[in-house]
């Protein structure tokens, strides 16, 4: 059997469309059009289809839906602002939208509703990540909030919330440009203050802050173990060992070990293969970079466009046969309406529809958590010191899972950054 096919996606704030190329022939797929997204605002839902937010064009800034096989926009939803980020959870059940007004978006797939909205930052949502139930957001404003998003999805829990989010981080001292989550609940985040920084979603302190030559405008995860890449605004993307550390924040431009350097111009969006084997870049020079981490070479090279690459994915489509995708809601409607406005492109007749497609695994998982005596949540406990007096078995268990927490994150830190200054060193 061959192995599933793995596209390389690109695209730009200029209307230059998405570009596919197939990852193994270096050929290109196909190109969506029309498309013309900022950074952090194109995401795969669940691999079955693309969701893009466009760039205000007059008093326009649509969010686009597409097929695999089909070059044009499949669907065409209005929300009530444009939206700068914008991601999908794992099961592809929701979108979340971050918008120009600091407020986030919760949508439902399946039906188009839009299940909350919440004012998040004074400024406009310029990047969101998911962490299991806990959604993180960075802003224009330089703060980087934490959510519960089975608080923020129940009114009662958000109506009896003293703050609604968990955590608030305001170490950047300008615009945070991306953030990205890993294993050990641990985030990392590019700011245009010159530094990325690390922090603990479980303690819900910083961990380390490192400065950087250049501004950093994104940031990727290598799944193996605790290095990340920081692209620069000088074309150079930065490969960080996250430092050993944890006891206290520190700032150390030492674990900066190496530097790819294939670009002339700023990388704006990077993205790393779940194997962490293979990272895509794009910058503004309009070209793509395929690299493998073990050479630190290019193996693939793509020109998307003479503007400049603002998104890239690397991705393994789902062909299947969709029900008729559904616009996204203007407002909630448990708000009194459910306004929308899309123009949606007949789709085939043989679509069937995919059962499982309204969140049942996120559901399930919600519902597991909200069991009495539950620990399946990481941030239950931490949750429930901001919104109330835990019980007695939250604070046993918080105690527990902290000691773990903290034994769990030295290790593989020290583990990690061994191994990878050692391989650094004799590569």
């Amino acid at each position: 059997m061959a192995p599933p096919q793995q596209l390389v996606l690109a695209a730009s704030s200029t209307d230059a469309g998405v570009a596919a190329w197939d990852l193994r022939t270096g050929a290109e797929a196909i190109r969506h059009r029309t498309c013309a997204s900022r950074p952090r605002a194109l995401t795969v839902v669940a691999g079955r289809f693309l969701a893009a937010s466009q760039a205000p064009a007059g008093n326009s800034a649509p969010i686009h839906y597409y097929h695999w096989d089909k070059p044009q926009v499949a669907v065409k939803s209005f929300p009530v602002e444009p939206i700068r980020a914008l991601i999908a959870d794992p099961e592809g059940s929701y979108l979340i939208g971050g918008g120009i007004s600091g407020d986030i978006f919760f949508w439902e797939v399946a039906s188009g509703e839009l299940l909350v909205q919440w004012h998040a930052h004074y400024r406009a949502v310029r990047c969101l990540a998911l962490y299991d139930f806990l959604l993180i957001s960075g802003s224009e404003d330089g703060s980087i909030k934490v959510w519960d998003l089975l608080t923020m999805l129940d009114e009662q829990s958000r109506l009896e919330a003293k703050t609604q989010h968990i955590y608030s981080f305001n170490q950047h001292a300008l615009p945070v440009t991306d953030v990205a989550c890993c294993h050990g609940a641990i985030a990392v985040s590019s700011s245009e203050d010159h530094t990325c920084k690390i922090w603990s979603l479980s303690e819900g302190r910083m961990l380390r802050s490192i400065s950087f030559p250049a501004i950093t405008d994104s940031v990727a995860l290598d799944p193996r173990s605790h290095i990340f890449y920081a692209g620069g605004r000088d074309g150079k993307i930065y490969v960080t060992a996250m430092g050993i550390d944890v006891t206290s924040p520190s700032s150390d431009d030492s674990t900066i070990i190496g530097a790819l350097d294939d670009h002339s111009k700023a990388v704006t969006s990077l993205a790393s293969s779940t194997d962490g084997l293979i990272l895509i870049s794009g910058s503004e020079d309009g070209n793509v970079r395929v690299w493998d981490t073990r050479t630190q070479q290019v193996i693939r090279k793509f020109k998307h466009s003479q503007g400049p690459v603002t998104n890239v994915l690397l991705v393994t489509p789902k062909r299947v046969n969709l029900p008729p995708l559904q616009s996204l809601r203007k407002v909630c409607s448990a708000n009194g309406g459910s306004e929308s406005r899309a123009v949606i492109v007949p789709q085939p007749e043989n679509d069937v529809q995919i059962f499982g497609n309204f969140s049942s695994d996120f559901l399930e998982r919600c519902l597991d958590a909200l069991q009495p005596g539950s620990s399946s949540r990481l941030f239950e406990s931490g949750a429930s010191a901001l919104y109330g007096a835990p019980k007695q078995q939250g604070v046993e268990w918080r105690s527990k899972y902290l000691e773990l927490q903290d034994l769990f994150v030295r290790e593989e830190i020290v583990i990690s950054f061994s191994q990878h200054m050692s391989w650094f060193l004799t590569d």
